[in-house]
């Protein structure tokens, strides 16, 4: 049974699940869905669009399902979907979709701190942490366990890698590859995350190669179609080798230098 206090509004056709707490002055609009043992702290705001999943807690002041920032944005149905186990900090933001995607993503165990902004058609993965204050424009994708410091401003249509470490106060138009540290002003490469990846417990080997990879992309003036080409020649090939390939070969937006 969900424990909510008598000082929040649902409305009649919100979908709450079971064992939720909600707390007071929460808003929850029509249309919304949430599953099982969610957490809503006071003052939280669920507008319509919103699907929750299940075991999230969500702090003070947060607003899942506004409107788009975006003048393109006619009003047309679209959804923020959240998955499972995530902590949305105090006054996080994340706005519904548009006609471009329809929908704004948001996997699972992820944790956003207080004051990040999540905008329209973004899609974020699983793991990941954003920090205080960052903000991603829209259709940014992210990809897993990427961590971005605080105050962190990605422009729109970007995509940040998995495993990466961006430094606090970093502002990028470019994409950044995974497995990589990204700071400095302009933003650039700044070596690989190898405390990261060692925490991630990736095999001594498979990080050398990763370095190799690397190496190639930015130490040798090559330009990236022949950085690819010596990767494929010189480098044991693996999912993370190909992961890395990929993303670079298929950069709409050209990766950080």
């Amino acid at each position: 049974m969900a424990k909510i206090s008598p000082l929040a509004f649902i409305d009649p056709e919100a979908k709450i699940g079971e064992n939720c707490e909600i707390g007071p002055f929460c808003f929850i609009d029509k249309n919304v869905e949430i599953g099982d043992n969610n957490i809503l702290m006071n003052s939280v705001t669920l507008l319509s669009g919103t699907h929750i999943g299940s075991g999230n807690t969500l702090f003070p002041g947060a607003v899942i399902g506004a409107v788009p920032q975006d003048l393109k944005f006619k009003g047309e149905e679209s959804t923020v979907v959240i998955g499972d186990n995530n902590r949305i900090r105090e006054n996080v933001t994340i706005h519904r979709g548009t006609a471009s995607k329809g929908t704004t993503k948001v996997g699972s165990n992820n944790l956003i701190m207080e004051n990040a902004h999540i905008a329209h058609d973004c899609e974020v993965g699983n793991g990941i942490i954003m920090g205080n204050s960052t903000k991603l424009a829209g259709e940014v994708v992210i990809d897993d366990n990427a961590i971005l410091s605080a105050v962190v401003l990605v422009h729109q249509f970007c995509r940040i890698g998995g495993y990466t470490m961006v430094q606090g106060g970093t502002r990028t138009s470019k994409d950044i590859p995974p497995f990589i540290m990204a700071g400095r002003e302009p933003v650039s490469f700044a070596g690989l995350n190898i405390v990261g990846l060692r925490r991630r417990q990736f095999a001594t080997n498979i990080i050398d190669n990763i370095s190799h990879a690397y190496r190639l992309i930015y130490q040798c003036n090559l330009t990236v179609a022949e950085a690819i080409d010596q990767i494929r020649q010189e480098v044991p090939m693996s999912k993370e080798i190909e992961y890395i390939i990929d993303f670079v070969a298929n950069s709409k937006r050209g990766i950080v230098r």
